[in-house]
């Protein structure tokens, strides 16, 4: 077990394994380096592609700390993580995957970073444009279903689906459900503020073709790449086709003098 403190004393957790280029990964909402990323065999396929593959807890979540406090997500509490655990490891050059809310934190914590030498967005898209806009909205309407999901004292008298259904995961994963509603308050949404054009990495963007185009987000990035595989939000996590992209991906970047 391998821990650090942040930027802010919290404690955090993360694993690593296999030697040569390092491959930071930062896994989804709910999930935890586990979940999203040694369970689905995405880990094993970095490991045997010759890297070495570190895998960060997010606060919140796997086995780091669990702040109840919203205060502790705000301000771009887990962008600051990142860069506190690339400065913990003495990190000069990786490539960043995320997925989901780990793609959303990759791409604050991208824009002239020079420690980045590629970068793998998954789980999100859609046009940037139209982040903190209506659409984006509906994205803050579901996470006001999920806590009303998460706070509900019996879950037996839920009528809403979506908030039935958030609670249903985050308990089936084993979630601290008050550090969940404190950071589904933050304030830590995707909005038209975000600075896409000083993200200089390579980038991949990959999304299942039954959840959100990556088309448009890929299109807005300097150097980006759009790629679609079979299965939703959930579902493309274990498909096979996933690992491969990203070995495939951030292995390229071995062939590319320095």
């Amino acid at each position: 077990m391998a821990t650090f403190k942040s930027f802010d004393g919290k404690q955090l957790y993360y694993d690593e394994q296999g030697k040569g280029s390092p491959v930071v990964l930062l896994h989804g909402l709910s999930s935890s380096t586990k979940g999203n990323w040694q369970d689905p065999g995405i880990w094993t396929v970095l490991v045997e592609a010759g890297k070495r593959v570190i895998g960060l807890d997010a606060r919140g979540h796997g086995r780091s700390e669990k702040p109840h406090d919203r205060a502790a997500y705000a301000n771009d509490a887990m962008v600051r993580d990142v860069g506190a655990f690339f400065d913990h490891l003495g990190l000069q050059q990786a490539d960043l995957v995320g997925y989901s809310m780990g793609a959303g934190t990759a791409i604050r914590f991208a824009p002239r970073e020079s420690r980045i030498r590629r970068l793998v967005l998954g789980g999100i898209g859609g046009d940037p444009a139209k982040w903190g806009t209506s659409e984006g909205d509906a994205r803050v309407r579901r996470a006001q279903r999920w806590i009303s999901g998460l706070e509900a004292e019996d879950p037996t008298v839920l009528k809403d689906p979506v908030a039935l259904g958030a609670r249903k995961l985050f308990e089936a994963r084993g979630n601290d459900l008050q550090a969940m509603v404190a950071l589904l308050r933050s304030n830590r949404h995707l909005a038209g503020d975000s600075k896409l054009d000083g993200i200089m990495a390579p980038t991949m963007v990959v999304c299942g073709d039954k959840d959100m185009t990556p088309y448009p987000l890929a299109e807005a990035l300097p150097h980006a790449e759009a790629v679609v595989l079979d299965g939703d939000h959930e579902g493309v996590v274990v498909n096979p086709e996933l690992a491969k992209a990203i070995a495939a991906f951030v292995s390229a970047a071995d062939q590319v003098p320095s």
